[in-house]
C-alpha cells in the first residue's frame, strides 16, 4: 500500500508511525484499538469509545477506517478540517463529557485520504468514571473490541475507588469500640511493632495503641473505630457485619491446572472470615505443610532471615492479596487457588498501576492506604512499590517461568499466577548450545521466555523486564541485542517476536531426544553455521561477496538496496557489530574514503560457509 506522511498536528506521550498504524490494521479491532469512518462528521459513538478507553486502559480512536467483511479498509475522512476541529472541540469543552480529555493526535495520508489516529489516555482513578451527558450511567468501559456500559455494581467500584475519603478510612459510628476488637489481635501486633520500632514509645493499652495509630479516632466526644481498624483487628462477629463476605478462600487442588474444571472438588478448602491479620496467620500454617523447601518459623512474627524463595513469592503474593482488595465489594471475594503446576491469587479490585508500573521501584498509589501501612509498619510487606517486583525477583532465582499477571481495568480485578514451571528446560539448553551465538544470561533467558510463547503472542519489554531487569532500558538493550543476532524480530517500540526460523529449529530441537542435537554436523563449526544462519539474505551476499575493500555504495548495490540508512540500519550495522566486517577508517566513520572489508572472524564464517 502506497502512503505519503503528514506532519502530525499532535505530539504527545504516545507515538504512532504509518508502519504502526498499517499493522494494525491488517489485525483486527481489540481492546485498545478502534476505528471509525466518519467521513463527514465525528460519528456519536466515537465518545462512547473515549468514555470505554479513558475508563480502562486508554487506546488508539482512528478515524477514516471501515470495516467491511471482518477486514479493516482505509476509506478516508472527506471533511478532514471538520472533523478534527469538532472532535477536538467536544474533548476539550467538558460538555458532552463529564471530564476534558486530552489526546495525543496524529494525522496520515494513505494512498492520498487522510487518516486520524488519536490516543485516549486512562485517566487517574480519582477522575474516573468519564461519562456522558452528565450521567455516570452512561459510563462505558472496553472488553475485548467492544465498548459496553457499565452495570450499576461496576459503577459504584468506579466510584468507591474515586472517593478522596479512602474506603478504608471510614469511621464506623455503630459499632462499639470497647467490644469490637480481638485483644490477642491487638497484642500480637503491638508486640511485633515494639520489635521492630524501637524507637517509639511503647504503648500498653490497646485502644490508646489503636488511637495512636489512627484505627481508633476521636469524634464529636466519642471514640470510635475505623473500617481498617476493625477489618484488620476487629473479633468475627464484627468484621462480619462491615464485610458480609469472606476475606479469602483458599483451595488446594492436586492436580494440574489444565486438567482441571470448575465442577471438580478441591482437597482442602478453608473459607477465612476472621479478621485480616488472624487469616493471615492462618494461611501461613496451612502454607507450611505443603512448602516445597520446608522450614520454620518463628510463631510470633511470621518471619526468618533466610526465607527461601518460595515463601517470599508467596508471602508477597499472599500479603498483596489482603491489601490490596477491594473491601466494599460484597459481591466477589478474593481467593487462592493452589495446583500442582502453580498458584492462583485473585482479587476483587485491580492495580491502580499499569503491569510496566508495577515492576518499577517506585511508591504507588493504594486502595487500603490504612492497611497497607500497617502491614508495613511490622515488616510484613516489602518496602513501598517493591512487592511485585520482590516476587518477580524470587520466582526467576528458581529458575520458573515469570509469574503471569492480569490487571483487568474493565472487570476491576486482579489476578496473579506463581507457574511452577522451568524456564529453561533440556530442549531449550541444547537449543542453545547449537545457537553459535555469544548471549548473556539475560538475553538467553529472554530468547527462552519468547519461545515459550504463543506464536501469535509477542515478547514485550515489561515481559522481559519480568527475568528480574530492573528497566525498560535494560529490557529494550536485552531485545534488540537479540534482534542483531537474527533470533527476534521487532514488531513495534516495545514488542518483538521470535523469528520463524528460530521457531522452526527450536521445535524440531524439541522433539529431538536428548543427545541428538539437531544441526550438529561435520565441516564449519556449530558457531559458523549458526551465525550464518542467523543472517539475512542481504548480509550474507555481502559476507561472500566482500573479498577486498569496497565503499557503501558498492555493498548497496549486491544488497539491491537504494536508500542509505535503512541500509546501515538492516545490513551493514549488524555484520558490524558481529565484528564480521570492519571499517578501514573506524576513527572517521562518516568519511567520504570510507571502505569496509572483511575481518578474520567474516572471513572465516565465510570460508567455512563455502566449505
Amino acid at each position: 500500500m502506497a502512503y505519503e506522511a503528514i506532519p502530525d498536528f499532535g505530539k504527545g506521550r504516545c507515538a504512532m508511525n504509518q508502519d504502526e498504524l498499517l499493522a494494525r490494521l491488517n489485525g483486527i479491532e481489540w481492546i485498545d484499538f478502534e476505528c471509525k469512518r466518519a467521513q463527514r462528521g465525528v460519528p456519536e459513538d466515537a465518545y462512547k469509545t473515549v468514555s470505554a478507553f479513558a475508563n480502562t486502559a486508554g487506546g488508539w480512536l482512528v478515524f477514516g477506517v471501515s470495516e467491511a467483511n471482518g477486514q479493516l479498509e482505509v476509506t478516508g475522512v472527506s471533511e478532514p478540517d471538520k472533523v478534527q476541529n469538532d472532535f477536538l472541540a467536544v474533548l476539550r469543552g467538558g460538555q458532552k463529557l463529564n471530564r476534558v480529555i486530552v489526546v495525543d493526535a496524529h494525522r496520515f495520508e494513505i494512498d492520498g485520504k487522510h487518516v486520524f489516529a488519536f490516543h485516549v489516555p486512562e485517566l487517574s482513578r480519582s477522575e474516573k468514571p468519564v461519562y456522558l451527558k452528565g450521567d455516570p450511567r452512561q459510563s462505558y468501559i472496553r472488553r475485548a473490541a467492544g465498548d459496553e456500559q457499565v452495570t450499576q455494581s461496576e459503577l459504584e467500584r468506579f466510584l468507591r475507588d474515586a472517593a478522596q475519603d479512602r474506603y478504608d478510612g471510614v469511621v464506623l459510628t455503630d459499632i462499639p469500640v470497647d467490644q469490637c476488637f480481638d485483644e490477642t489481635t491487638v497484642r500480637w501486633y503491638q508486640e511485633q511493632f515494639a520489635r521492630r520500632n524501637p524507637e517509639h514509645v511503647e504503648i500498653t493499652d490497646p485502644i490508646a495503641f489503636l488511637l495512636n495509630w489512627n484505627f481508633v479516632v476521636e469524634q464529636g466526644g466519642n471514640t470510635l473505630p475505623t473500617r481498617a481498624g476493625v477489618l484488620l483487628f476487629g473479633t468475627g462477629r464484627y468484621v462480619r457485619q462491615i464485610l458480609p463476605r469472606p476475606v479469602l478462600d483458599y483451595q488446594r487442588i492436586d492436580t494440574s491446572f489444565g486438567n482441571w474444571s470448575a465442577d471438580q472438588r478441591w482437597h482442602d478448602r478453608y473459607v477465612f472470615e476472621e479478621n485480616i491479620f488472624q487469616t493471615w496467620q492462618g494461611l501461613v500454617a496451612r502454607y507450611m505443610r505443603i512448602a516445597e523447601h520446608p522450614f520454620s518459623l518463628d510463631p510470633a512474627t511470621l518471619r526468618r532471615n533466610d526465607d527461601p524463595p518460595d515463601y517470599v513469592a508467596f508471602r508477597e503474593a499472599a500479603i498483596n492479596l489482603l491489601i490490596h482488595q477491594d473491601y466494599g465489594d460484597h459481591g466477589r471475594k478474593a481467593s487462592i487457588k493452589l495446583f500442582t503446576d502453580r498458584t492462583v491469587f485473585w482479587n476483587p479490585g485491580d492495580a491502580f498501576a499499569t503491569e510496566a508500573e508495577l515492576l518499577d521501584p517506585t511508591e504507588k498509589e493504594v486502595r487500603n492506604p490504612a492497611i497497607v501501612k500497617a502491614f508495613r509498619r511490622i515488616g510484613l510487606s516489602d518496602q513501598a512499590g517493591t512487592g511485585i517486583r520482590a516476587i518477580f525477583r524470587n520466582w526467576h532465582e528458581l529458575g520458573r517461568t515469570p509469574p503471569r499477571l492480569n490487571n483487568d481495568k474493565a472487570r476491576k480485578e486482579f489476578e496473579l499466577e506463581l507457574i511452577n514451571q522451568p524456564l529453561v528446560t533440556d530442549a531449550m539448553q541444547r537449543f542453545r548450545e547449537t545457537l553459535g551465538a555469544t548471549l548473556t544470561p539475560e538475553q538467553a533467558d529472554a530468547l527462552a521466555l519468547a519461545l515459550t510463547l504463543p506464536q501469535d503472542e509477542p515478547l514485550t519489554l515489561t515481559a522481559i523486564r519480568s527475568l528480574g531487569i530492573s528497566t525498560t532500558q535494560q529490557a529494550r538493550a536485552v531485545a534488540d541485542h537479540l534482534v542483531l543476532q537474527q533470533l527476534l524480530d521487532k514488531l513495534s517500540d516495545t514488542q518483538y517476536q521470535v523469528r520463524e526460523e528460530i521457531r522452526q529449529r527450536f521445535a524440531r530441537e524439541a522433539e529431538a531426544p536428548a543427545g541428538d542435537q539437531v544441526g550438529t554436523k561435520s565441516g564449519p563449526s556449530r558457531d559458523q553455521v549458526g551465525i550464518m544462519s542467523g543472517l539475512s539474505a542481504e548480509q550474507r551476499t555481502v559476507l561472500m561477496r566482500l573479498e577486498d575493500e569496497h565503499d557503501i555504495a558498492t555493498l548497496m548495490e549486491w544488497a539491491g538496496r537504494s536508500n542509505r540508512s535503512k541500509f546501515r540500519e538492516a545490513v551493514l550495522t549488524p555484520l558490524l557489530e558481529l565484528n564480521l566486517v570492519e571499517m578501514t577508517q573506524p576513527d572517521k566513520p562518516r568519511s567520504s574514503k570510507q571502505r569496509y572489508r572483511l575481518t578474520e572472524q567474516g572471513e572465516a564464517l565465510r570460508d567455512g560457509d563455502g566449505e
